[in-house]
């Protein structure tokens, strides 16, 4: 048998659903490999093992009746801490929330609680979720467990160290701009950007309220498959949560993929491209197409327009959420985050209302322009391999917008849009970090982008490759 850290979050739960595993026994291992690495990454904000192991034994001692949870049952996971969890701290990554104390339940929380899942503890994160690096001086950086020296990604920084790690099988990260893909890349993980409105906000500190997302950072596609079908779906508390239908996502997996039409971008996404992510993406095309894809050149609509108005949208929406603590306590912002909300303070409402408006027009562009001629789109997540700490430790110099705008260049737009984006790994870098490639869909095509994400990694092993530096 593997040893339990090398399992899928899959696999881990249907073995301590058929006892051959202990939740207990996982949550240890789990807990020991979080306490022997968190010095060297940082990824933890609170690590709760006297909670996380109550509920195993309560988890255990179900299952000793015949009762079975869910379809996560005893699987020990843990969230970025911008998830609210009645009568917890939530920090948000920032020093003005570190005391903060929620008054009610996230709902994506409480779907995954009731599924039969353990949460583990809080996990770092980019102050107030505006970040794509992963740098929090108040929390003290997370650290890439392929090599220290590098970014995480954000702001989702704590989930994709954590589950890369093999620390845990699963973990809610946010994406408003890229903030789950950015780290699932850099990491060497699989994430999911969900379609807007798929899984709730309910609960979730807000960024951008028509941008924000809910989404899984896992092993296996199979395991982002399993967490989305237990959190997607209509919410009572949330009005912005879409009442289409869930489908089985993890019942569709195996369906085929020969036939399929693969899109490889023209224009965009294949301008200032480092060799290193063209080569990977060069031969996940050529995987593609052994798996029986057809692969067809798309054309890319007109995309910088709809960056920049994402940035207008993010930036407004966000100086609202903050406008009375930057008035009240500048002083607790990182000066990079201050600065970026000081821009949407000082932005026209002209210009976000056009920004608004815009969005429907484009979307149908886009939609009309890709996904006539194919069922899912292939794009790098970033233009470069994954930087340094010290190389984007810019702050809020000159060289911020520069910056954080390439990091962010490849999944500013789909955010913008709404659509559902699965990041996958693909390969390596020749610094040795991975590198990873998203799957662009329609609206709610996320069980398509899942077994297509699939298909690739039954055919490929990018997503068993593990850390060896920790």
């Amino acid at each position: 048998m593997k040893n339990i850290s090398q399992l899928s979050l899959v696999e881990v739960a249907d073995m301590i659903r058929s006892r051959k595993l202990s939740s207990e026994e996982v949550t240890r291992a789990c807990i020991e490999r979080a306490q022997a690495l968190q010095p060297k990454l940082n990824c933890f904000i609170a690590l709760e093992v006297d909670d996380a192991l109550a509920a195993a034994r309560s988890a255990d001692a179900d299952l000793a009746k015949g009762v079975v949870r869910g379809p996560l049952h005893g699987v020990p996971l843990a969230h970025k801490d911008m998830y609210y969890r009645k009568g917890k701290i939530s920090t948000c990554g920032s020093e003005i929330r570190r005391d903060w104390v929620a008054d009610s339940d996230s709902t994506a929380l409480a779907r995954l609680r009731n599924a039969g899942a353990i949460q583990l503890g809080t996990l770092n994160m980019s102050q107030f979720a505006l970040n794509p690096t992963g740098h929090n001086v108040h929390m003290g950086h997370c650290r890439n467990p392929w090599n220290t020296a590098y970014i995480t990604g954000g702001s989702s920084s704590g989930s994709g160290a954590s589950v890369a790690a093999r620390i845990v099988f699963g973990a809610l990260g946010s994406d408003t701009g890229g903030s789950i893909r950015l780290p699932a890349s850099n990491c060497g993980v699989s994430g999911l950007r969900p379609t807007t409105g798929r899984i709730s906000r309910h609960g979730a500190m807000p960024l951008s309220f028509s941008m924000d997302c809910v989404g899984p950072l896992a092993r296996t596609v199979a395991d982002c498959a399993r967490l989305t079908g237990v959190m997607a779906g209509a919410d009572p508390l949330d009005p912005t949560a879409a009442h289409e239908a869930v489908p089985a996502y993890e019942a569709e997996l195996k369906a085929p993929v020969n036939g399929l039409k693969i899109g490889v971008p023209k224009g965009y996404f294949d301008h200032d491209v480092h060799r290193d992510v063209m080569k990977v993406m060069t031969e996940c095309v050529a995987e593609f197409r052994s798996l029986g894809c057809d692969i067809v050149e798309v054309v890319m609509p007109e995309l910088d327009s709809i960056s920049a108005g994402f940035s207008v949208l993010m930036s407004a929406e966000a100086a609202s959420v903050h406008a009375q603590w930057l008035r009240e306590r500048p002083e607790d912002y990182m000066p990079q985050i201050r600065a970026r909300l000081e821009m949407g303070i000082a932005g026209s409402a002209v210009d976000y209302l056009d920004a608004l408006k815009m969005r429907g027009p484009a979307l149908a562009e886009f939609c009309g322009s890709v996904f006539t001629k194919c069922d899912a789109l292939l794009a790098p997540v970033a233009s470069m391999p994954v930087p340094t700490i010290d190389e984007t430790d810019v702050g809020d110099s000159e060289r911020m917008g520069p910056v954080l705008g390439e990091l962010t260049r490849f999944t500013r737009p789909l955010s913008y849009l709404g659509l559902p984006v699965l990041s996958v790994p693909a390969g390596f870098a020749g610094n040795g970090l991975p590198v990873g490639v998203q799957l662009v869909g329609r609206p709610f095509a996320e069980a398509l982008l899942f077994r297509i994400g699939h298909a690739y990694q039954q055919a490929t092993d990018w997503h068993t490759r593990a850390p060896t530096i920790i």
